[in-house]
């Protein structure tokens, strides 16, 4: 399969703070808010929703599409994501503006504050999929992840148009979407991917009821932290996957990209949905274990080791002829 993936490409500046926001935040007062956490960290990292999803998809031995904006000051990015099996030669590159970024606190609750700065990303909007669809001989699926709003709403016409089966990833920018950008950006996708809270924003802001939104979609995947995920289809059984084991938790930036970016090699390796889900998950926590998106370290050997620990002998035996981590 010949996967594009858009969105957000950004740097994250990453911070810590030892403490409860809960503590210090006045639920009466909220529109009155004046308030600082001095923080104790700071890292400084490659991030953004599509990078860090082609960047999963790579380390699990396939060539994702990247396509979205970015400033000139990408280059060194642009050679880290090569180096690690990603195509980004659809990258459309700003003439006057630097890569978003991605500015983060974490709380000892792993409670996270965050700003984002669209930058380039803004020029996404300018980006057809028709000829990156040429360049590579035609698409299998489109992820349409989190970027400029009229960009997200661009690329989910095209792919209506020219009849790209699509995914639906509207992320962080629900908060700002109404009803009916929402609504247009989910019908017809052959996927819709939320975590908990977004798939009831989803719900409150369109109108639709669950049932609805599955009218809407082919299968809705949720996920729900630390109590996993669940592939909801019209008329089937909820299929509920729990969360991988984990060593330890340290960052939770990034965990839901990795989720999706093992969702999308089982996809591409056409295994069943709870497989491509627990492909997910055992790659979410090699995130969690982590500062920082994109540094993880994934070795073929320990990654089938842990995936069979928290999901058994047959989810091994479905993956391991397929995985092609560059590290054994």
């Amino acid at each position: 399969m010949k996967i594009a993936v858009t969105g957000s490409i950004a740097t994250d500046h990453l911070m810590t703070f030892k403490g409860r926001f809960a503590d210090s935040l006045v639920v009466e007062q909220l529109d009155k808010i004046s308030v600082s956490f001095l923080a104790d960290d700071l890292q400084i990292r490659r991030g953004g929703v599509a990078a860090n999803i082609c960047f999963g998809m790579g380390n699990l031995g396939l060539s994702p599409i990247l396509v979205d904006a970015v400033g000139e000051d990408f280059a060194d990015y642009r050679s880290w994501l090569e180096r690690h099996g990603v195509d980004c030669d659809s990258v459309y590159v700003s003439q006057t503006k630097h890569t978003a970024r991605f500015v983060c606190t974490t709380d000892d609750d792993m409670a996270q504050i965050a700003t984002f700065y669209a930058g380039a990303m803004s020029e996404a909007r300018e980006i057809e999929l028709a000829p990156v669809a040429a360049r590579v001989g035609g698409l299998d699926l489109v992820m349409v992840g989190p970027s400029d709003p009229e960009g997200m709403r661009r690329h989910t016409v095209e792919c209506r148009q020219r009849k790209i089966p699509f995914i639906a990833d509207p992320s962080q920018q629900l908060a700002f979407a109404d009803g009916p950008f929402i609504r247009d950006l989910i019908a017809g996708a052959e996927y819709l991917f939320t975590n908990e809270y977004e798939a009831q924003l989803t719900e409150q802001k369109t109108g639709w009821s669950a049932d609805e939104v599955l009218d809407q979609v082919g299968t809705r995947v949720i996920t729900k932290g630390k109590d996993g995920a669940v592939i909801l289809r019209k008329g089937e059984d909820p299929i509920e996957i729990p969360v991988a084991g984990e060593v330890k938790r340290v960052d939770p930036t990034g965990v839901g990209d990795a989720f999706r970016a093992g969702f999308l090699a089982g996809l591409t390796w056409q295994l069943p949905l709870r497989t491509c889900a627990e492909i997910g998950s055992m790659l979410a926590t090699y995130v969690l274990e982590t500062v920082g998106t994109q540094e993880y370290v994934l070795r073929q050997g320990d990654f089938l080791r842990r995936l069979g620990e928290s999901y058994g002998a047959d989810t091994v035996a479905a993956v391991e002829s397929r995985l092609k981590c560059p590290r054994a």
